[in-house]
């Protein structure tokens, strides 16, 4: 009987044991994502980011889950949808583009953050350093406000006879002012004059606007909204016969004129395996702000001629990409 009691309770405990150890696993942790974008303008800056998660050995469905929220541009959804993730609660906020950035830092201060921002985020207190975020907060620095100072100087290569530069901006934007005040600055500095045109919604009437005034080459500013509207704006550059320059390639691809900046889907990939290190342990707080080092130039030859625009042979060989 002894024996047997003793087989019984052994097998028991071989039926339990694999019950207890599982309700013992920690819950799978859930990363949010918070976008300015739409979900299919943001598709690829949110699969780089996976990619990135992966590459630090996470597992989508295994080891780690996501959550999406999408503003589609509207600024006014951020608060409601970060307070969904903060009550949800996920594990780390993944905050894209500046307006994201801002709404997740001021939801929570203990709930990890990982940003993508064009804005200098010292400045706009996102973190106390660079090399020492020292809060919940940390992600990659684009430098597109510095690098408008850039695309200014190749637009009026492209155009050396323009005396007066437009710049297409969103006054909702919160790198709107600075972004404004440094291309000025380089405007004046080069002796041409900078006019800004206001577009916060669709972009119809404010290039209508622009070629009214008979704009000999234009700017567009580096704003989430704007890139959800990629497609619009190359058609509309293209109607009224503008030359235009951008800040990332996206607007290239589709049939913008030429951009200059840092590449989103390696910013996004790099924001994922920092999620990834600190799901491991790692704080926001020791992790450095990545600031990019390479910056790419691309050309679209086929809107050039279409234009009429004569490409400059130096800005060709200067290219990291010419579509043609």
């Amino acid at each position: 009987m002894r024996r047997r009691k003793f087989i019984t309770l052994v097998g028991s405990a071989a039926v339990v044991w694999p019950v207890a150890v599982q309700a013992q696993q920690p819950p799978m942790p859930v990363i949010g994502f918070l976008s300015s974008l739409s979900s299919d303008y943001a598709s690829y800056m949110a699969d780089a980011f996976r990619q990135g998660v992966t590459e630090t050995g996470f597992a989508e469905g295994q080891s780690v889950k996501y959550e999406y929220r999408f503003t589609n541009g509207d600024y006014s959804l951020l608060a409601t949808m970060t307070e969904e993730l903060v009550h949800r609660p996920v594990a780390i906020i993944a905050a894209g583009a500046p307006p994201a950035a801002l709404a997740a830092k001021a939801a929570t201060s203990t709930i990890p953050i990982v940003f993508v921002v064009g804005f200098d985020p010292i400045q706009a207190k996102l973190v106390e350093s660079y090399n020492r975020p020292g809060g919940n907060a940390t992600g990659v620095h684009l430098v597109t406000s510095s690098l408008a100072q850039k695309r200014l100087e190749l637009i009026l290569e492209l155009v050396p006879k323009a005396r007066t530069i437009t710049m297409l901006v969103n006054p909702t934007f919160p790198d709107t002012g600075i972004e404004v005040r440094d291309v000025r600055a380089a405007a004046t500095a080069n002796g041409r004059q900078l006019r800004t045109v206001n577009a916060s919604t669709v972009g119809d009437k404010a290039f209508a606007a622009i070629a009214d005034q008979h704009a000999e080459a234009l700017l567009v500013a580096s704003d989430p909204f704007f890139l959800t509207r990629r497609d619009q704006f190359a058609a509309l550059a293209g109607r009224y016969g503008i030359p235009a320059t951008y800040p990332f390639r996206e607007y290239v691809a589709v049939g913008g004129l030429m951009s200059y900046g840092t590449s989103l889907a390696g910013a996004y990939r790099g924001i994922g395996r920092y999620a990834g290190r600190i799901l491991k342990g790692e704080k926001p707080a020791d992790l450095p702000v990545i600031q990019p080092t390479t910056f790419e130039m691309v050309i679209n030859l086929k809107t050039a001629k279409a234009l009429g625009v004569t490409m400059p042979p130096t800005l060709q060989a200067r290219a990291d990409e010419v579509i043609e």
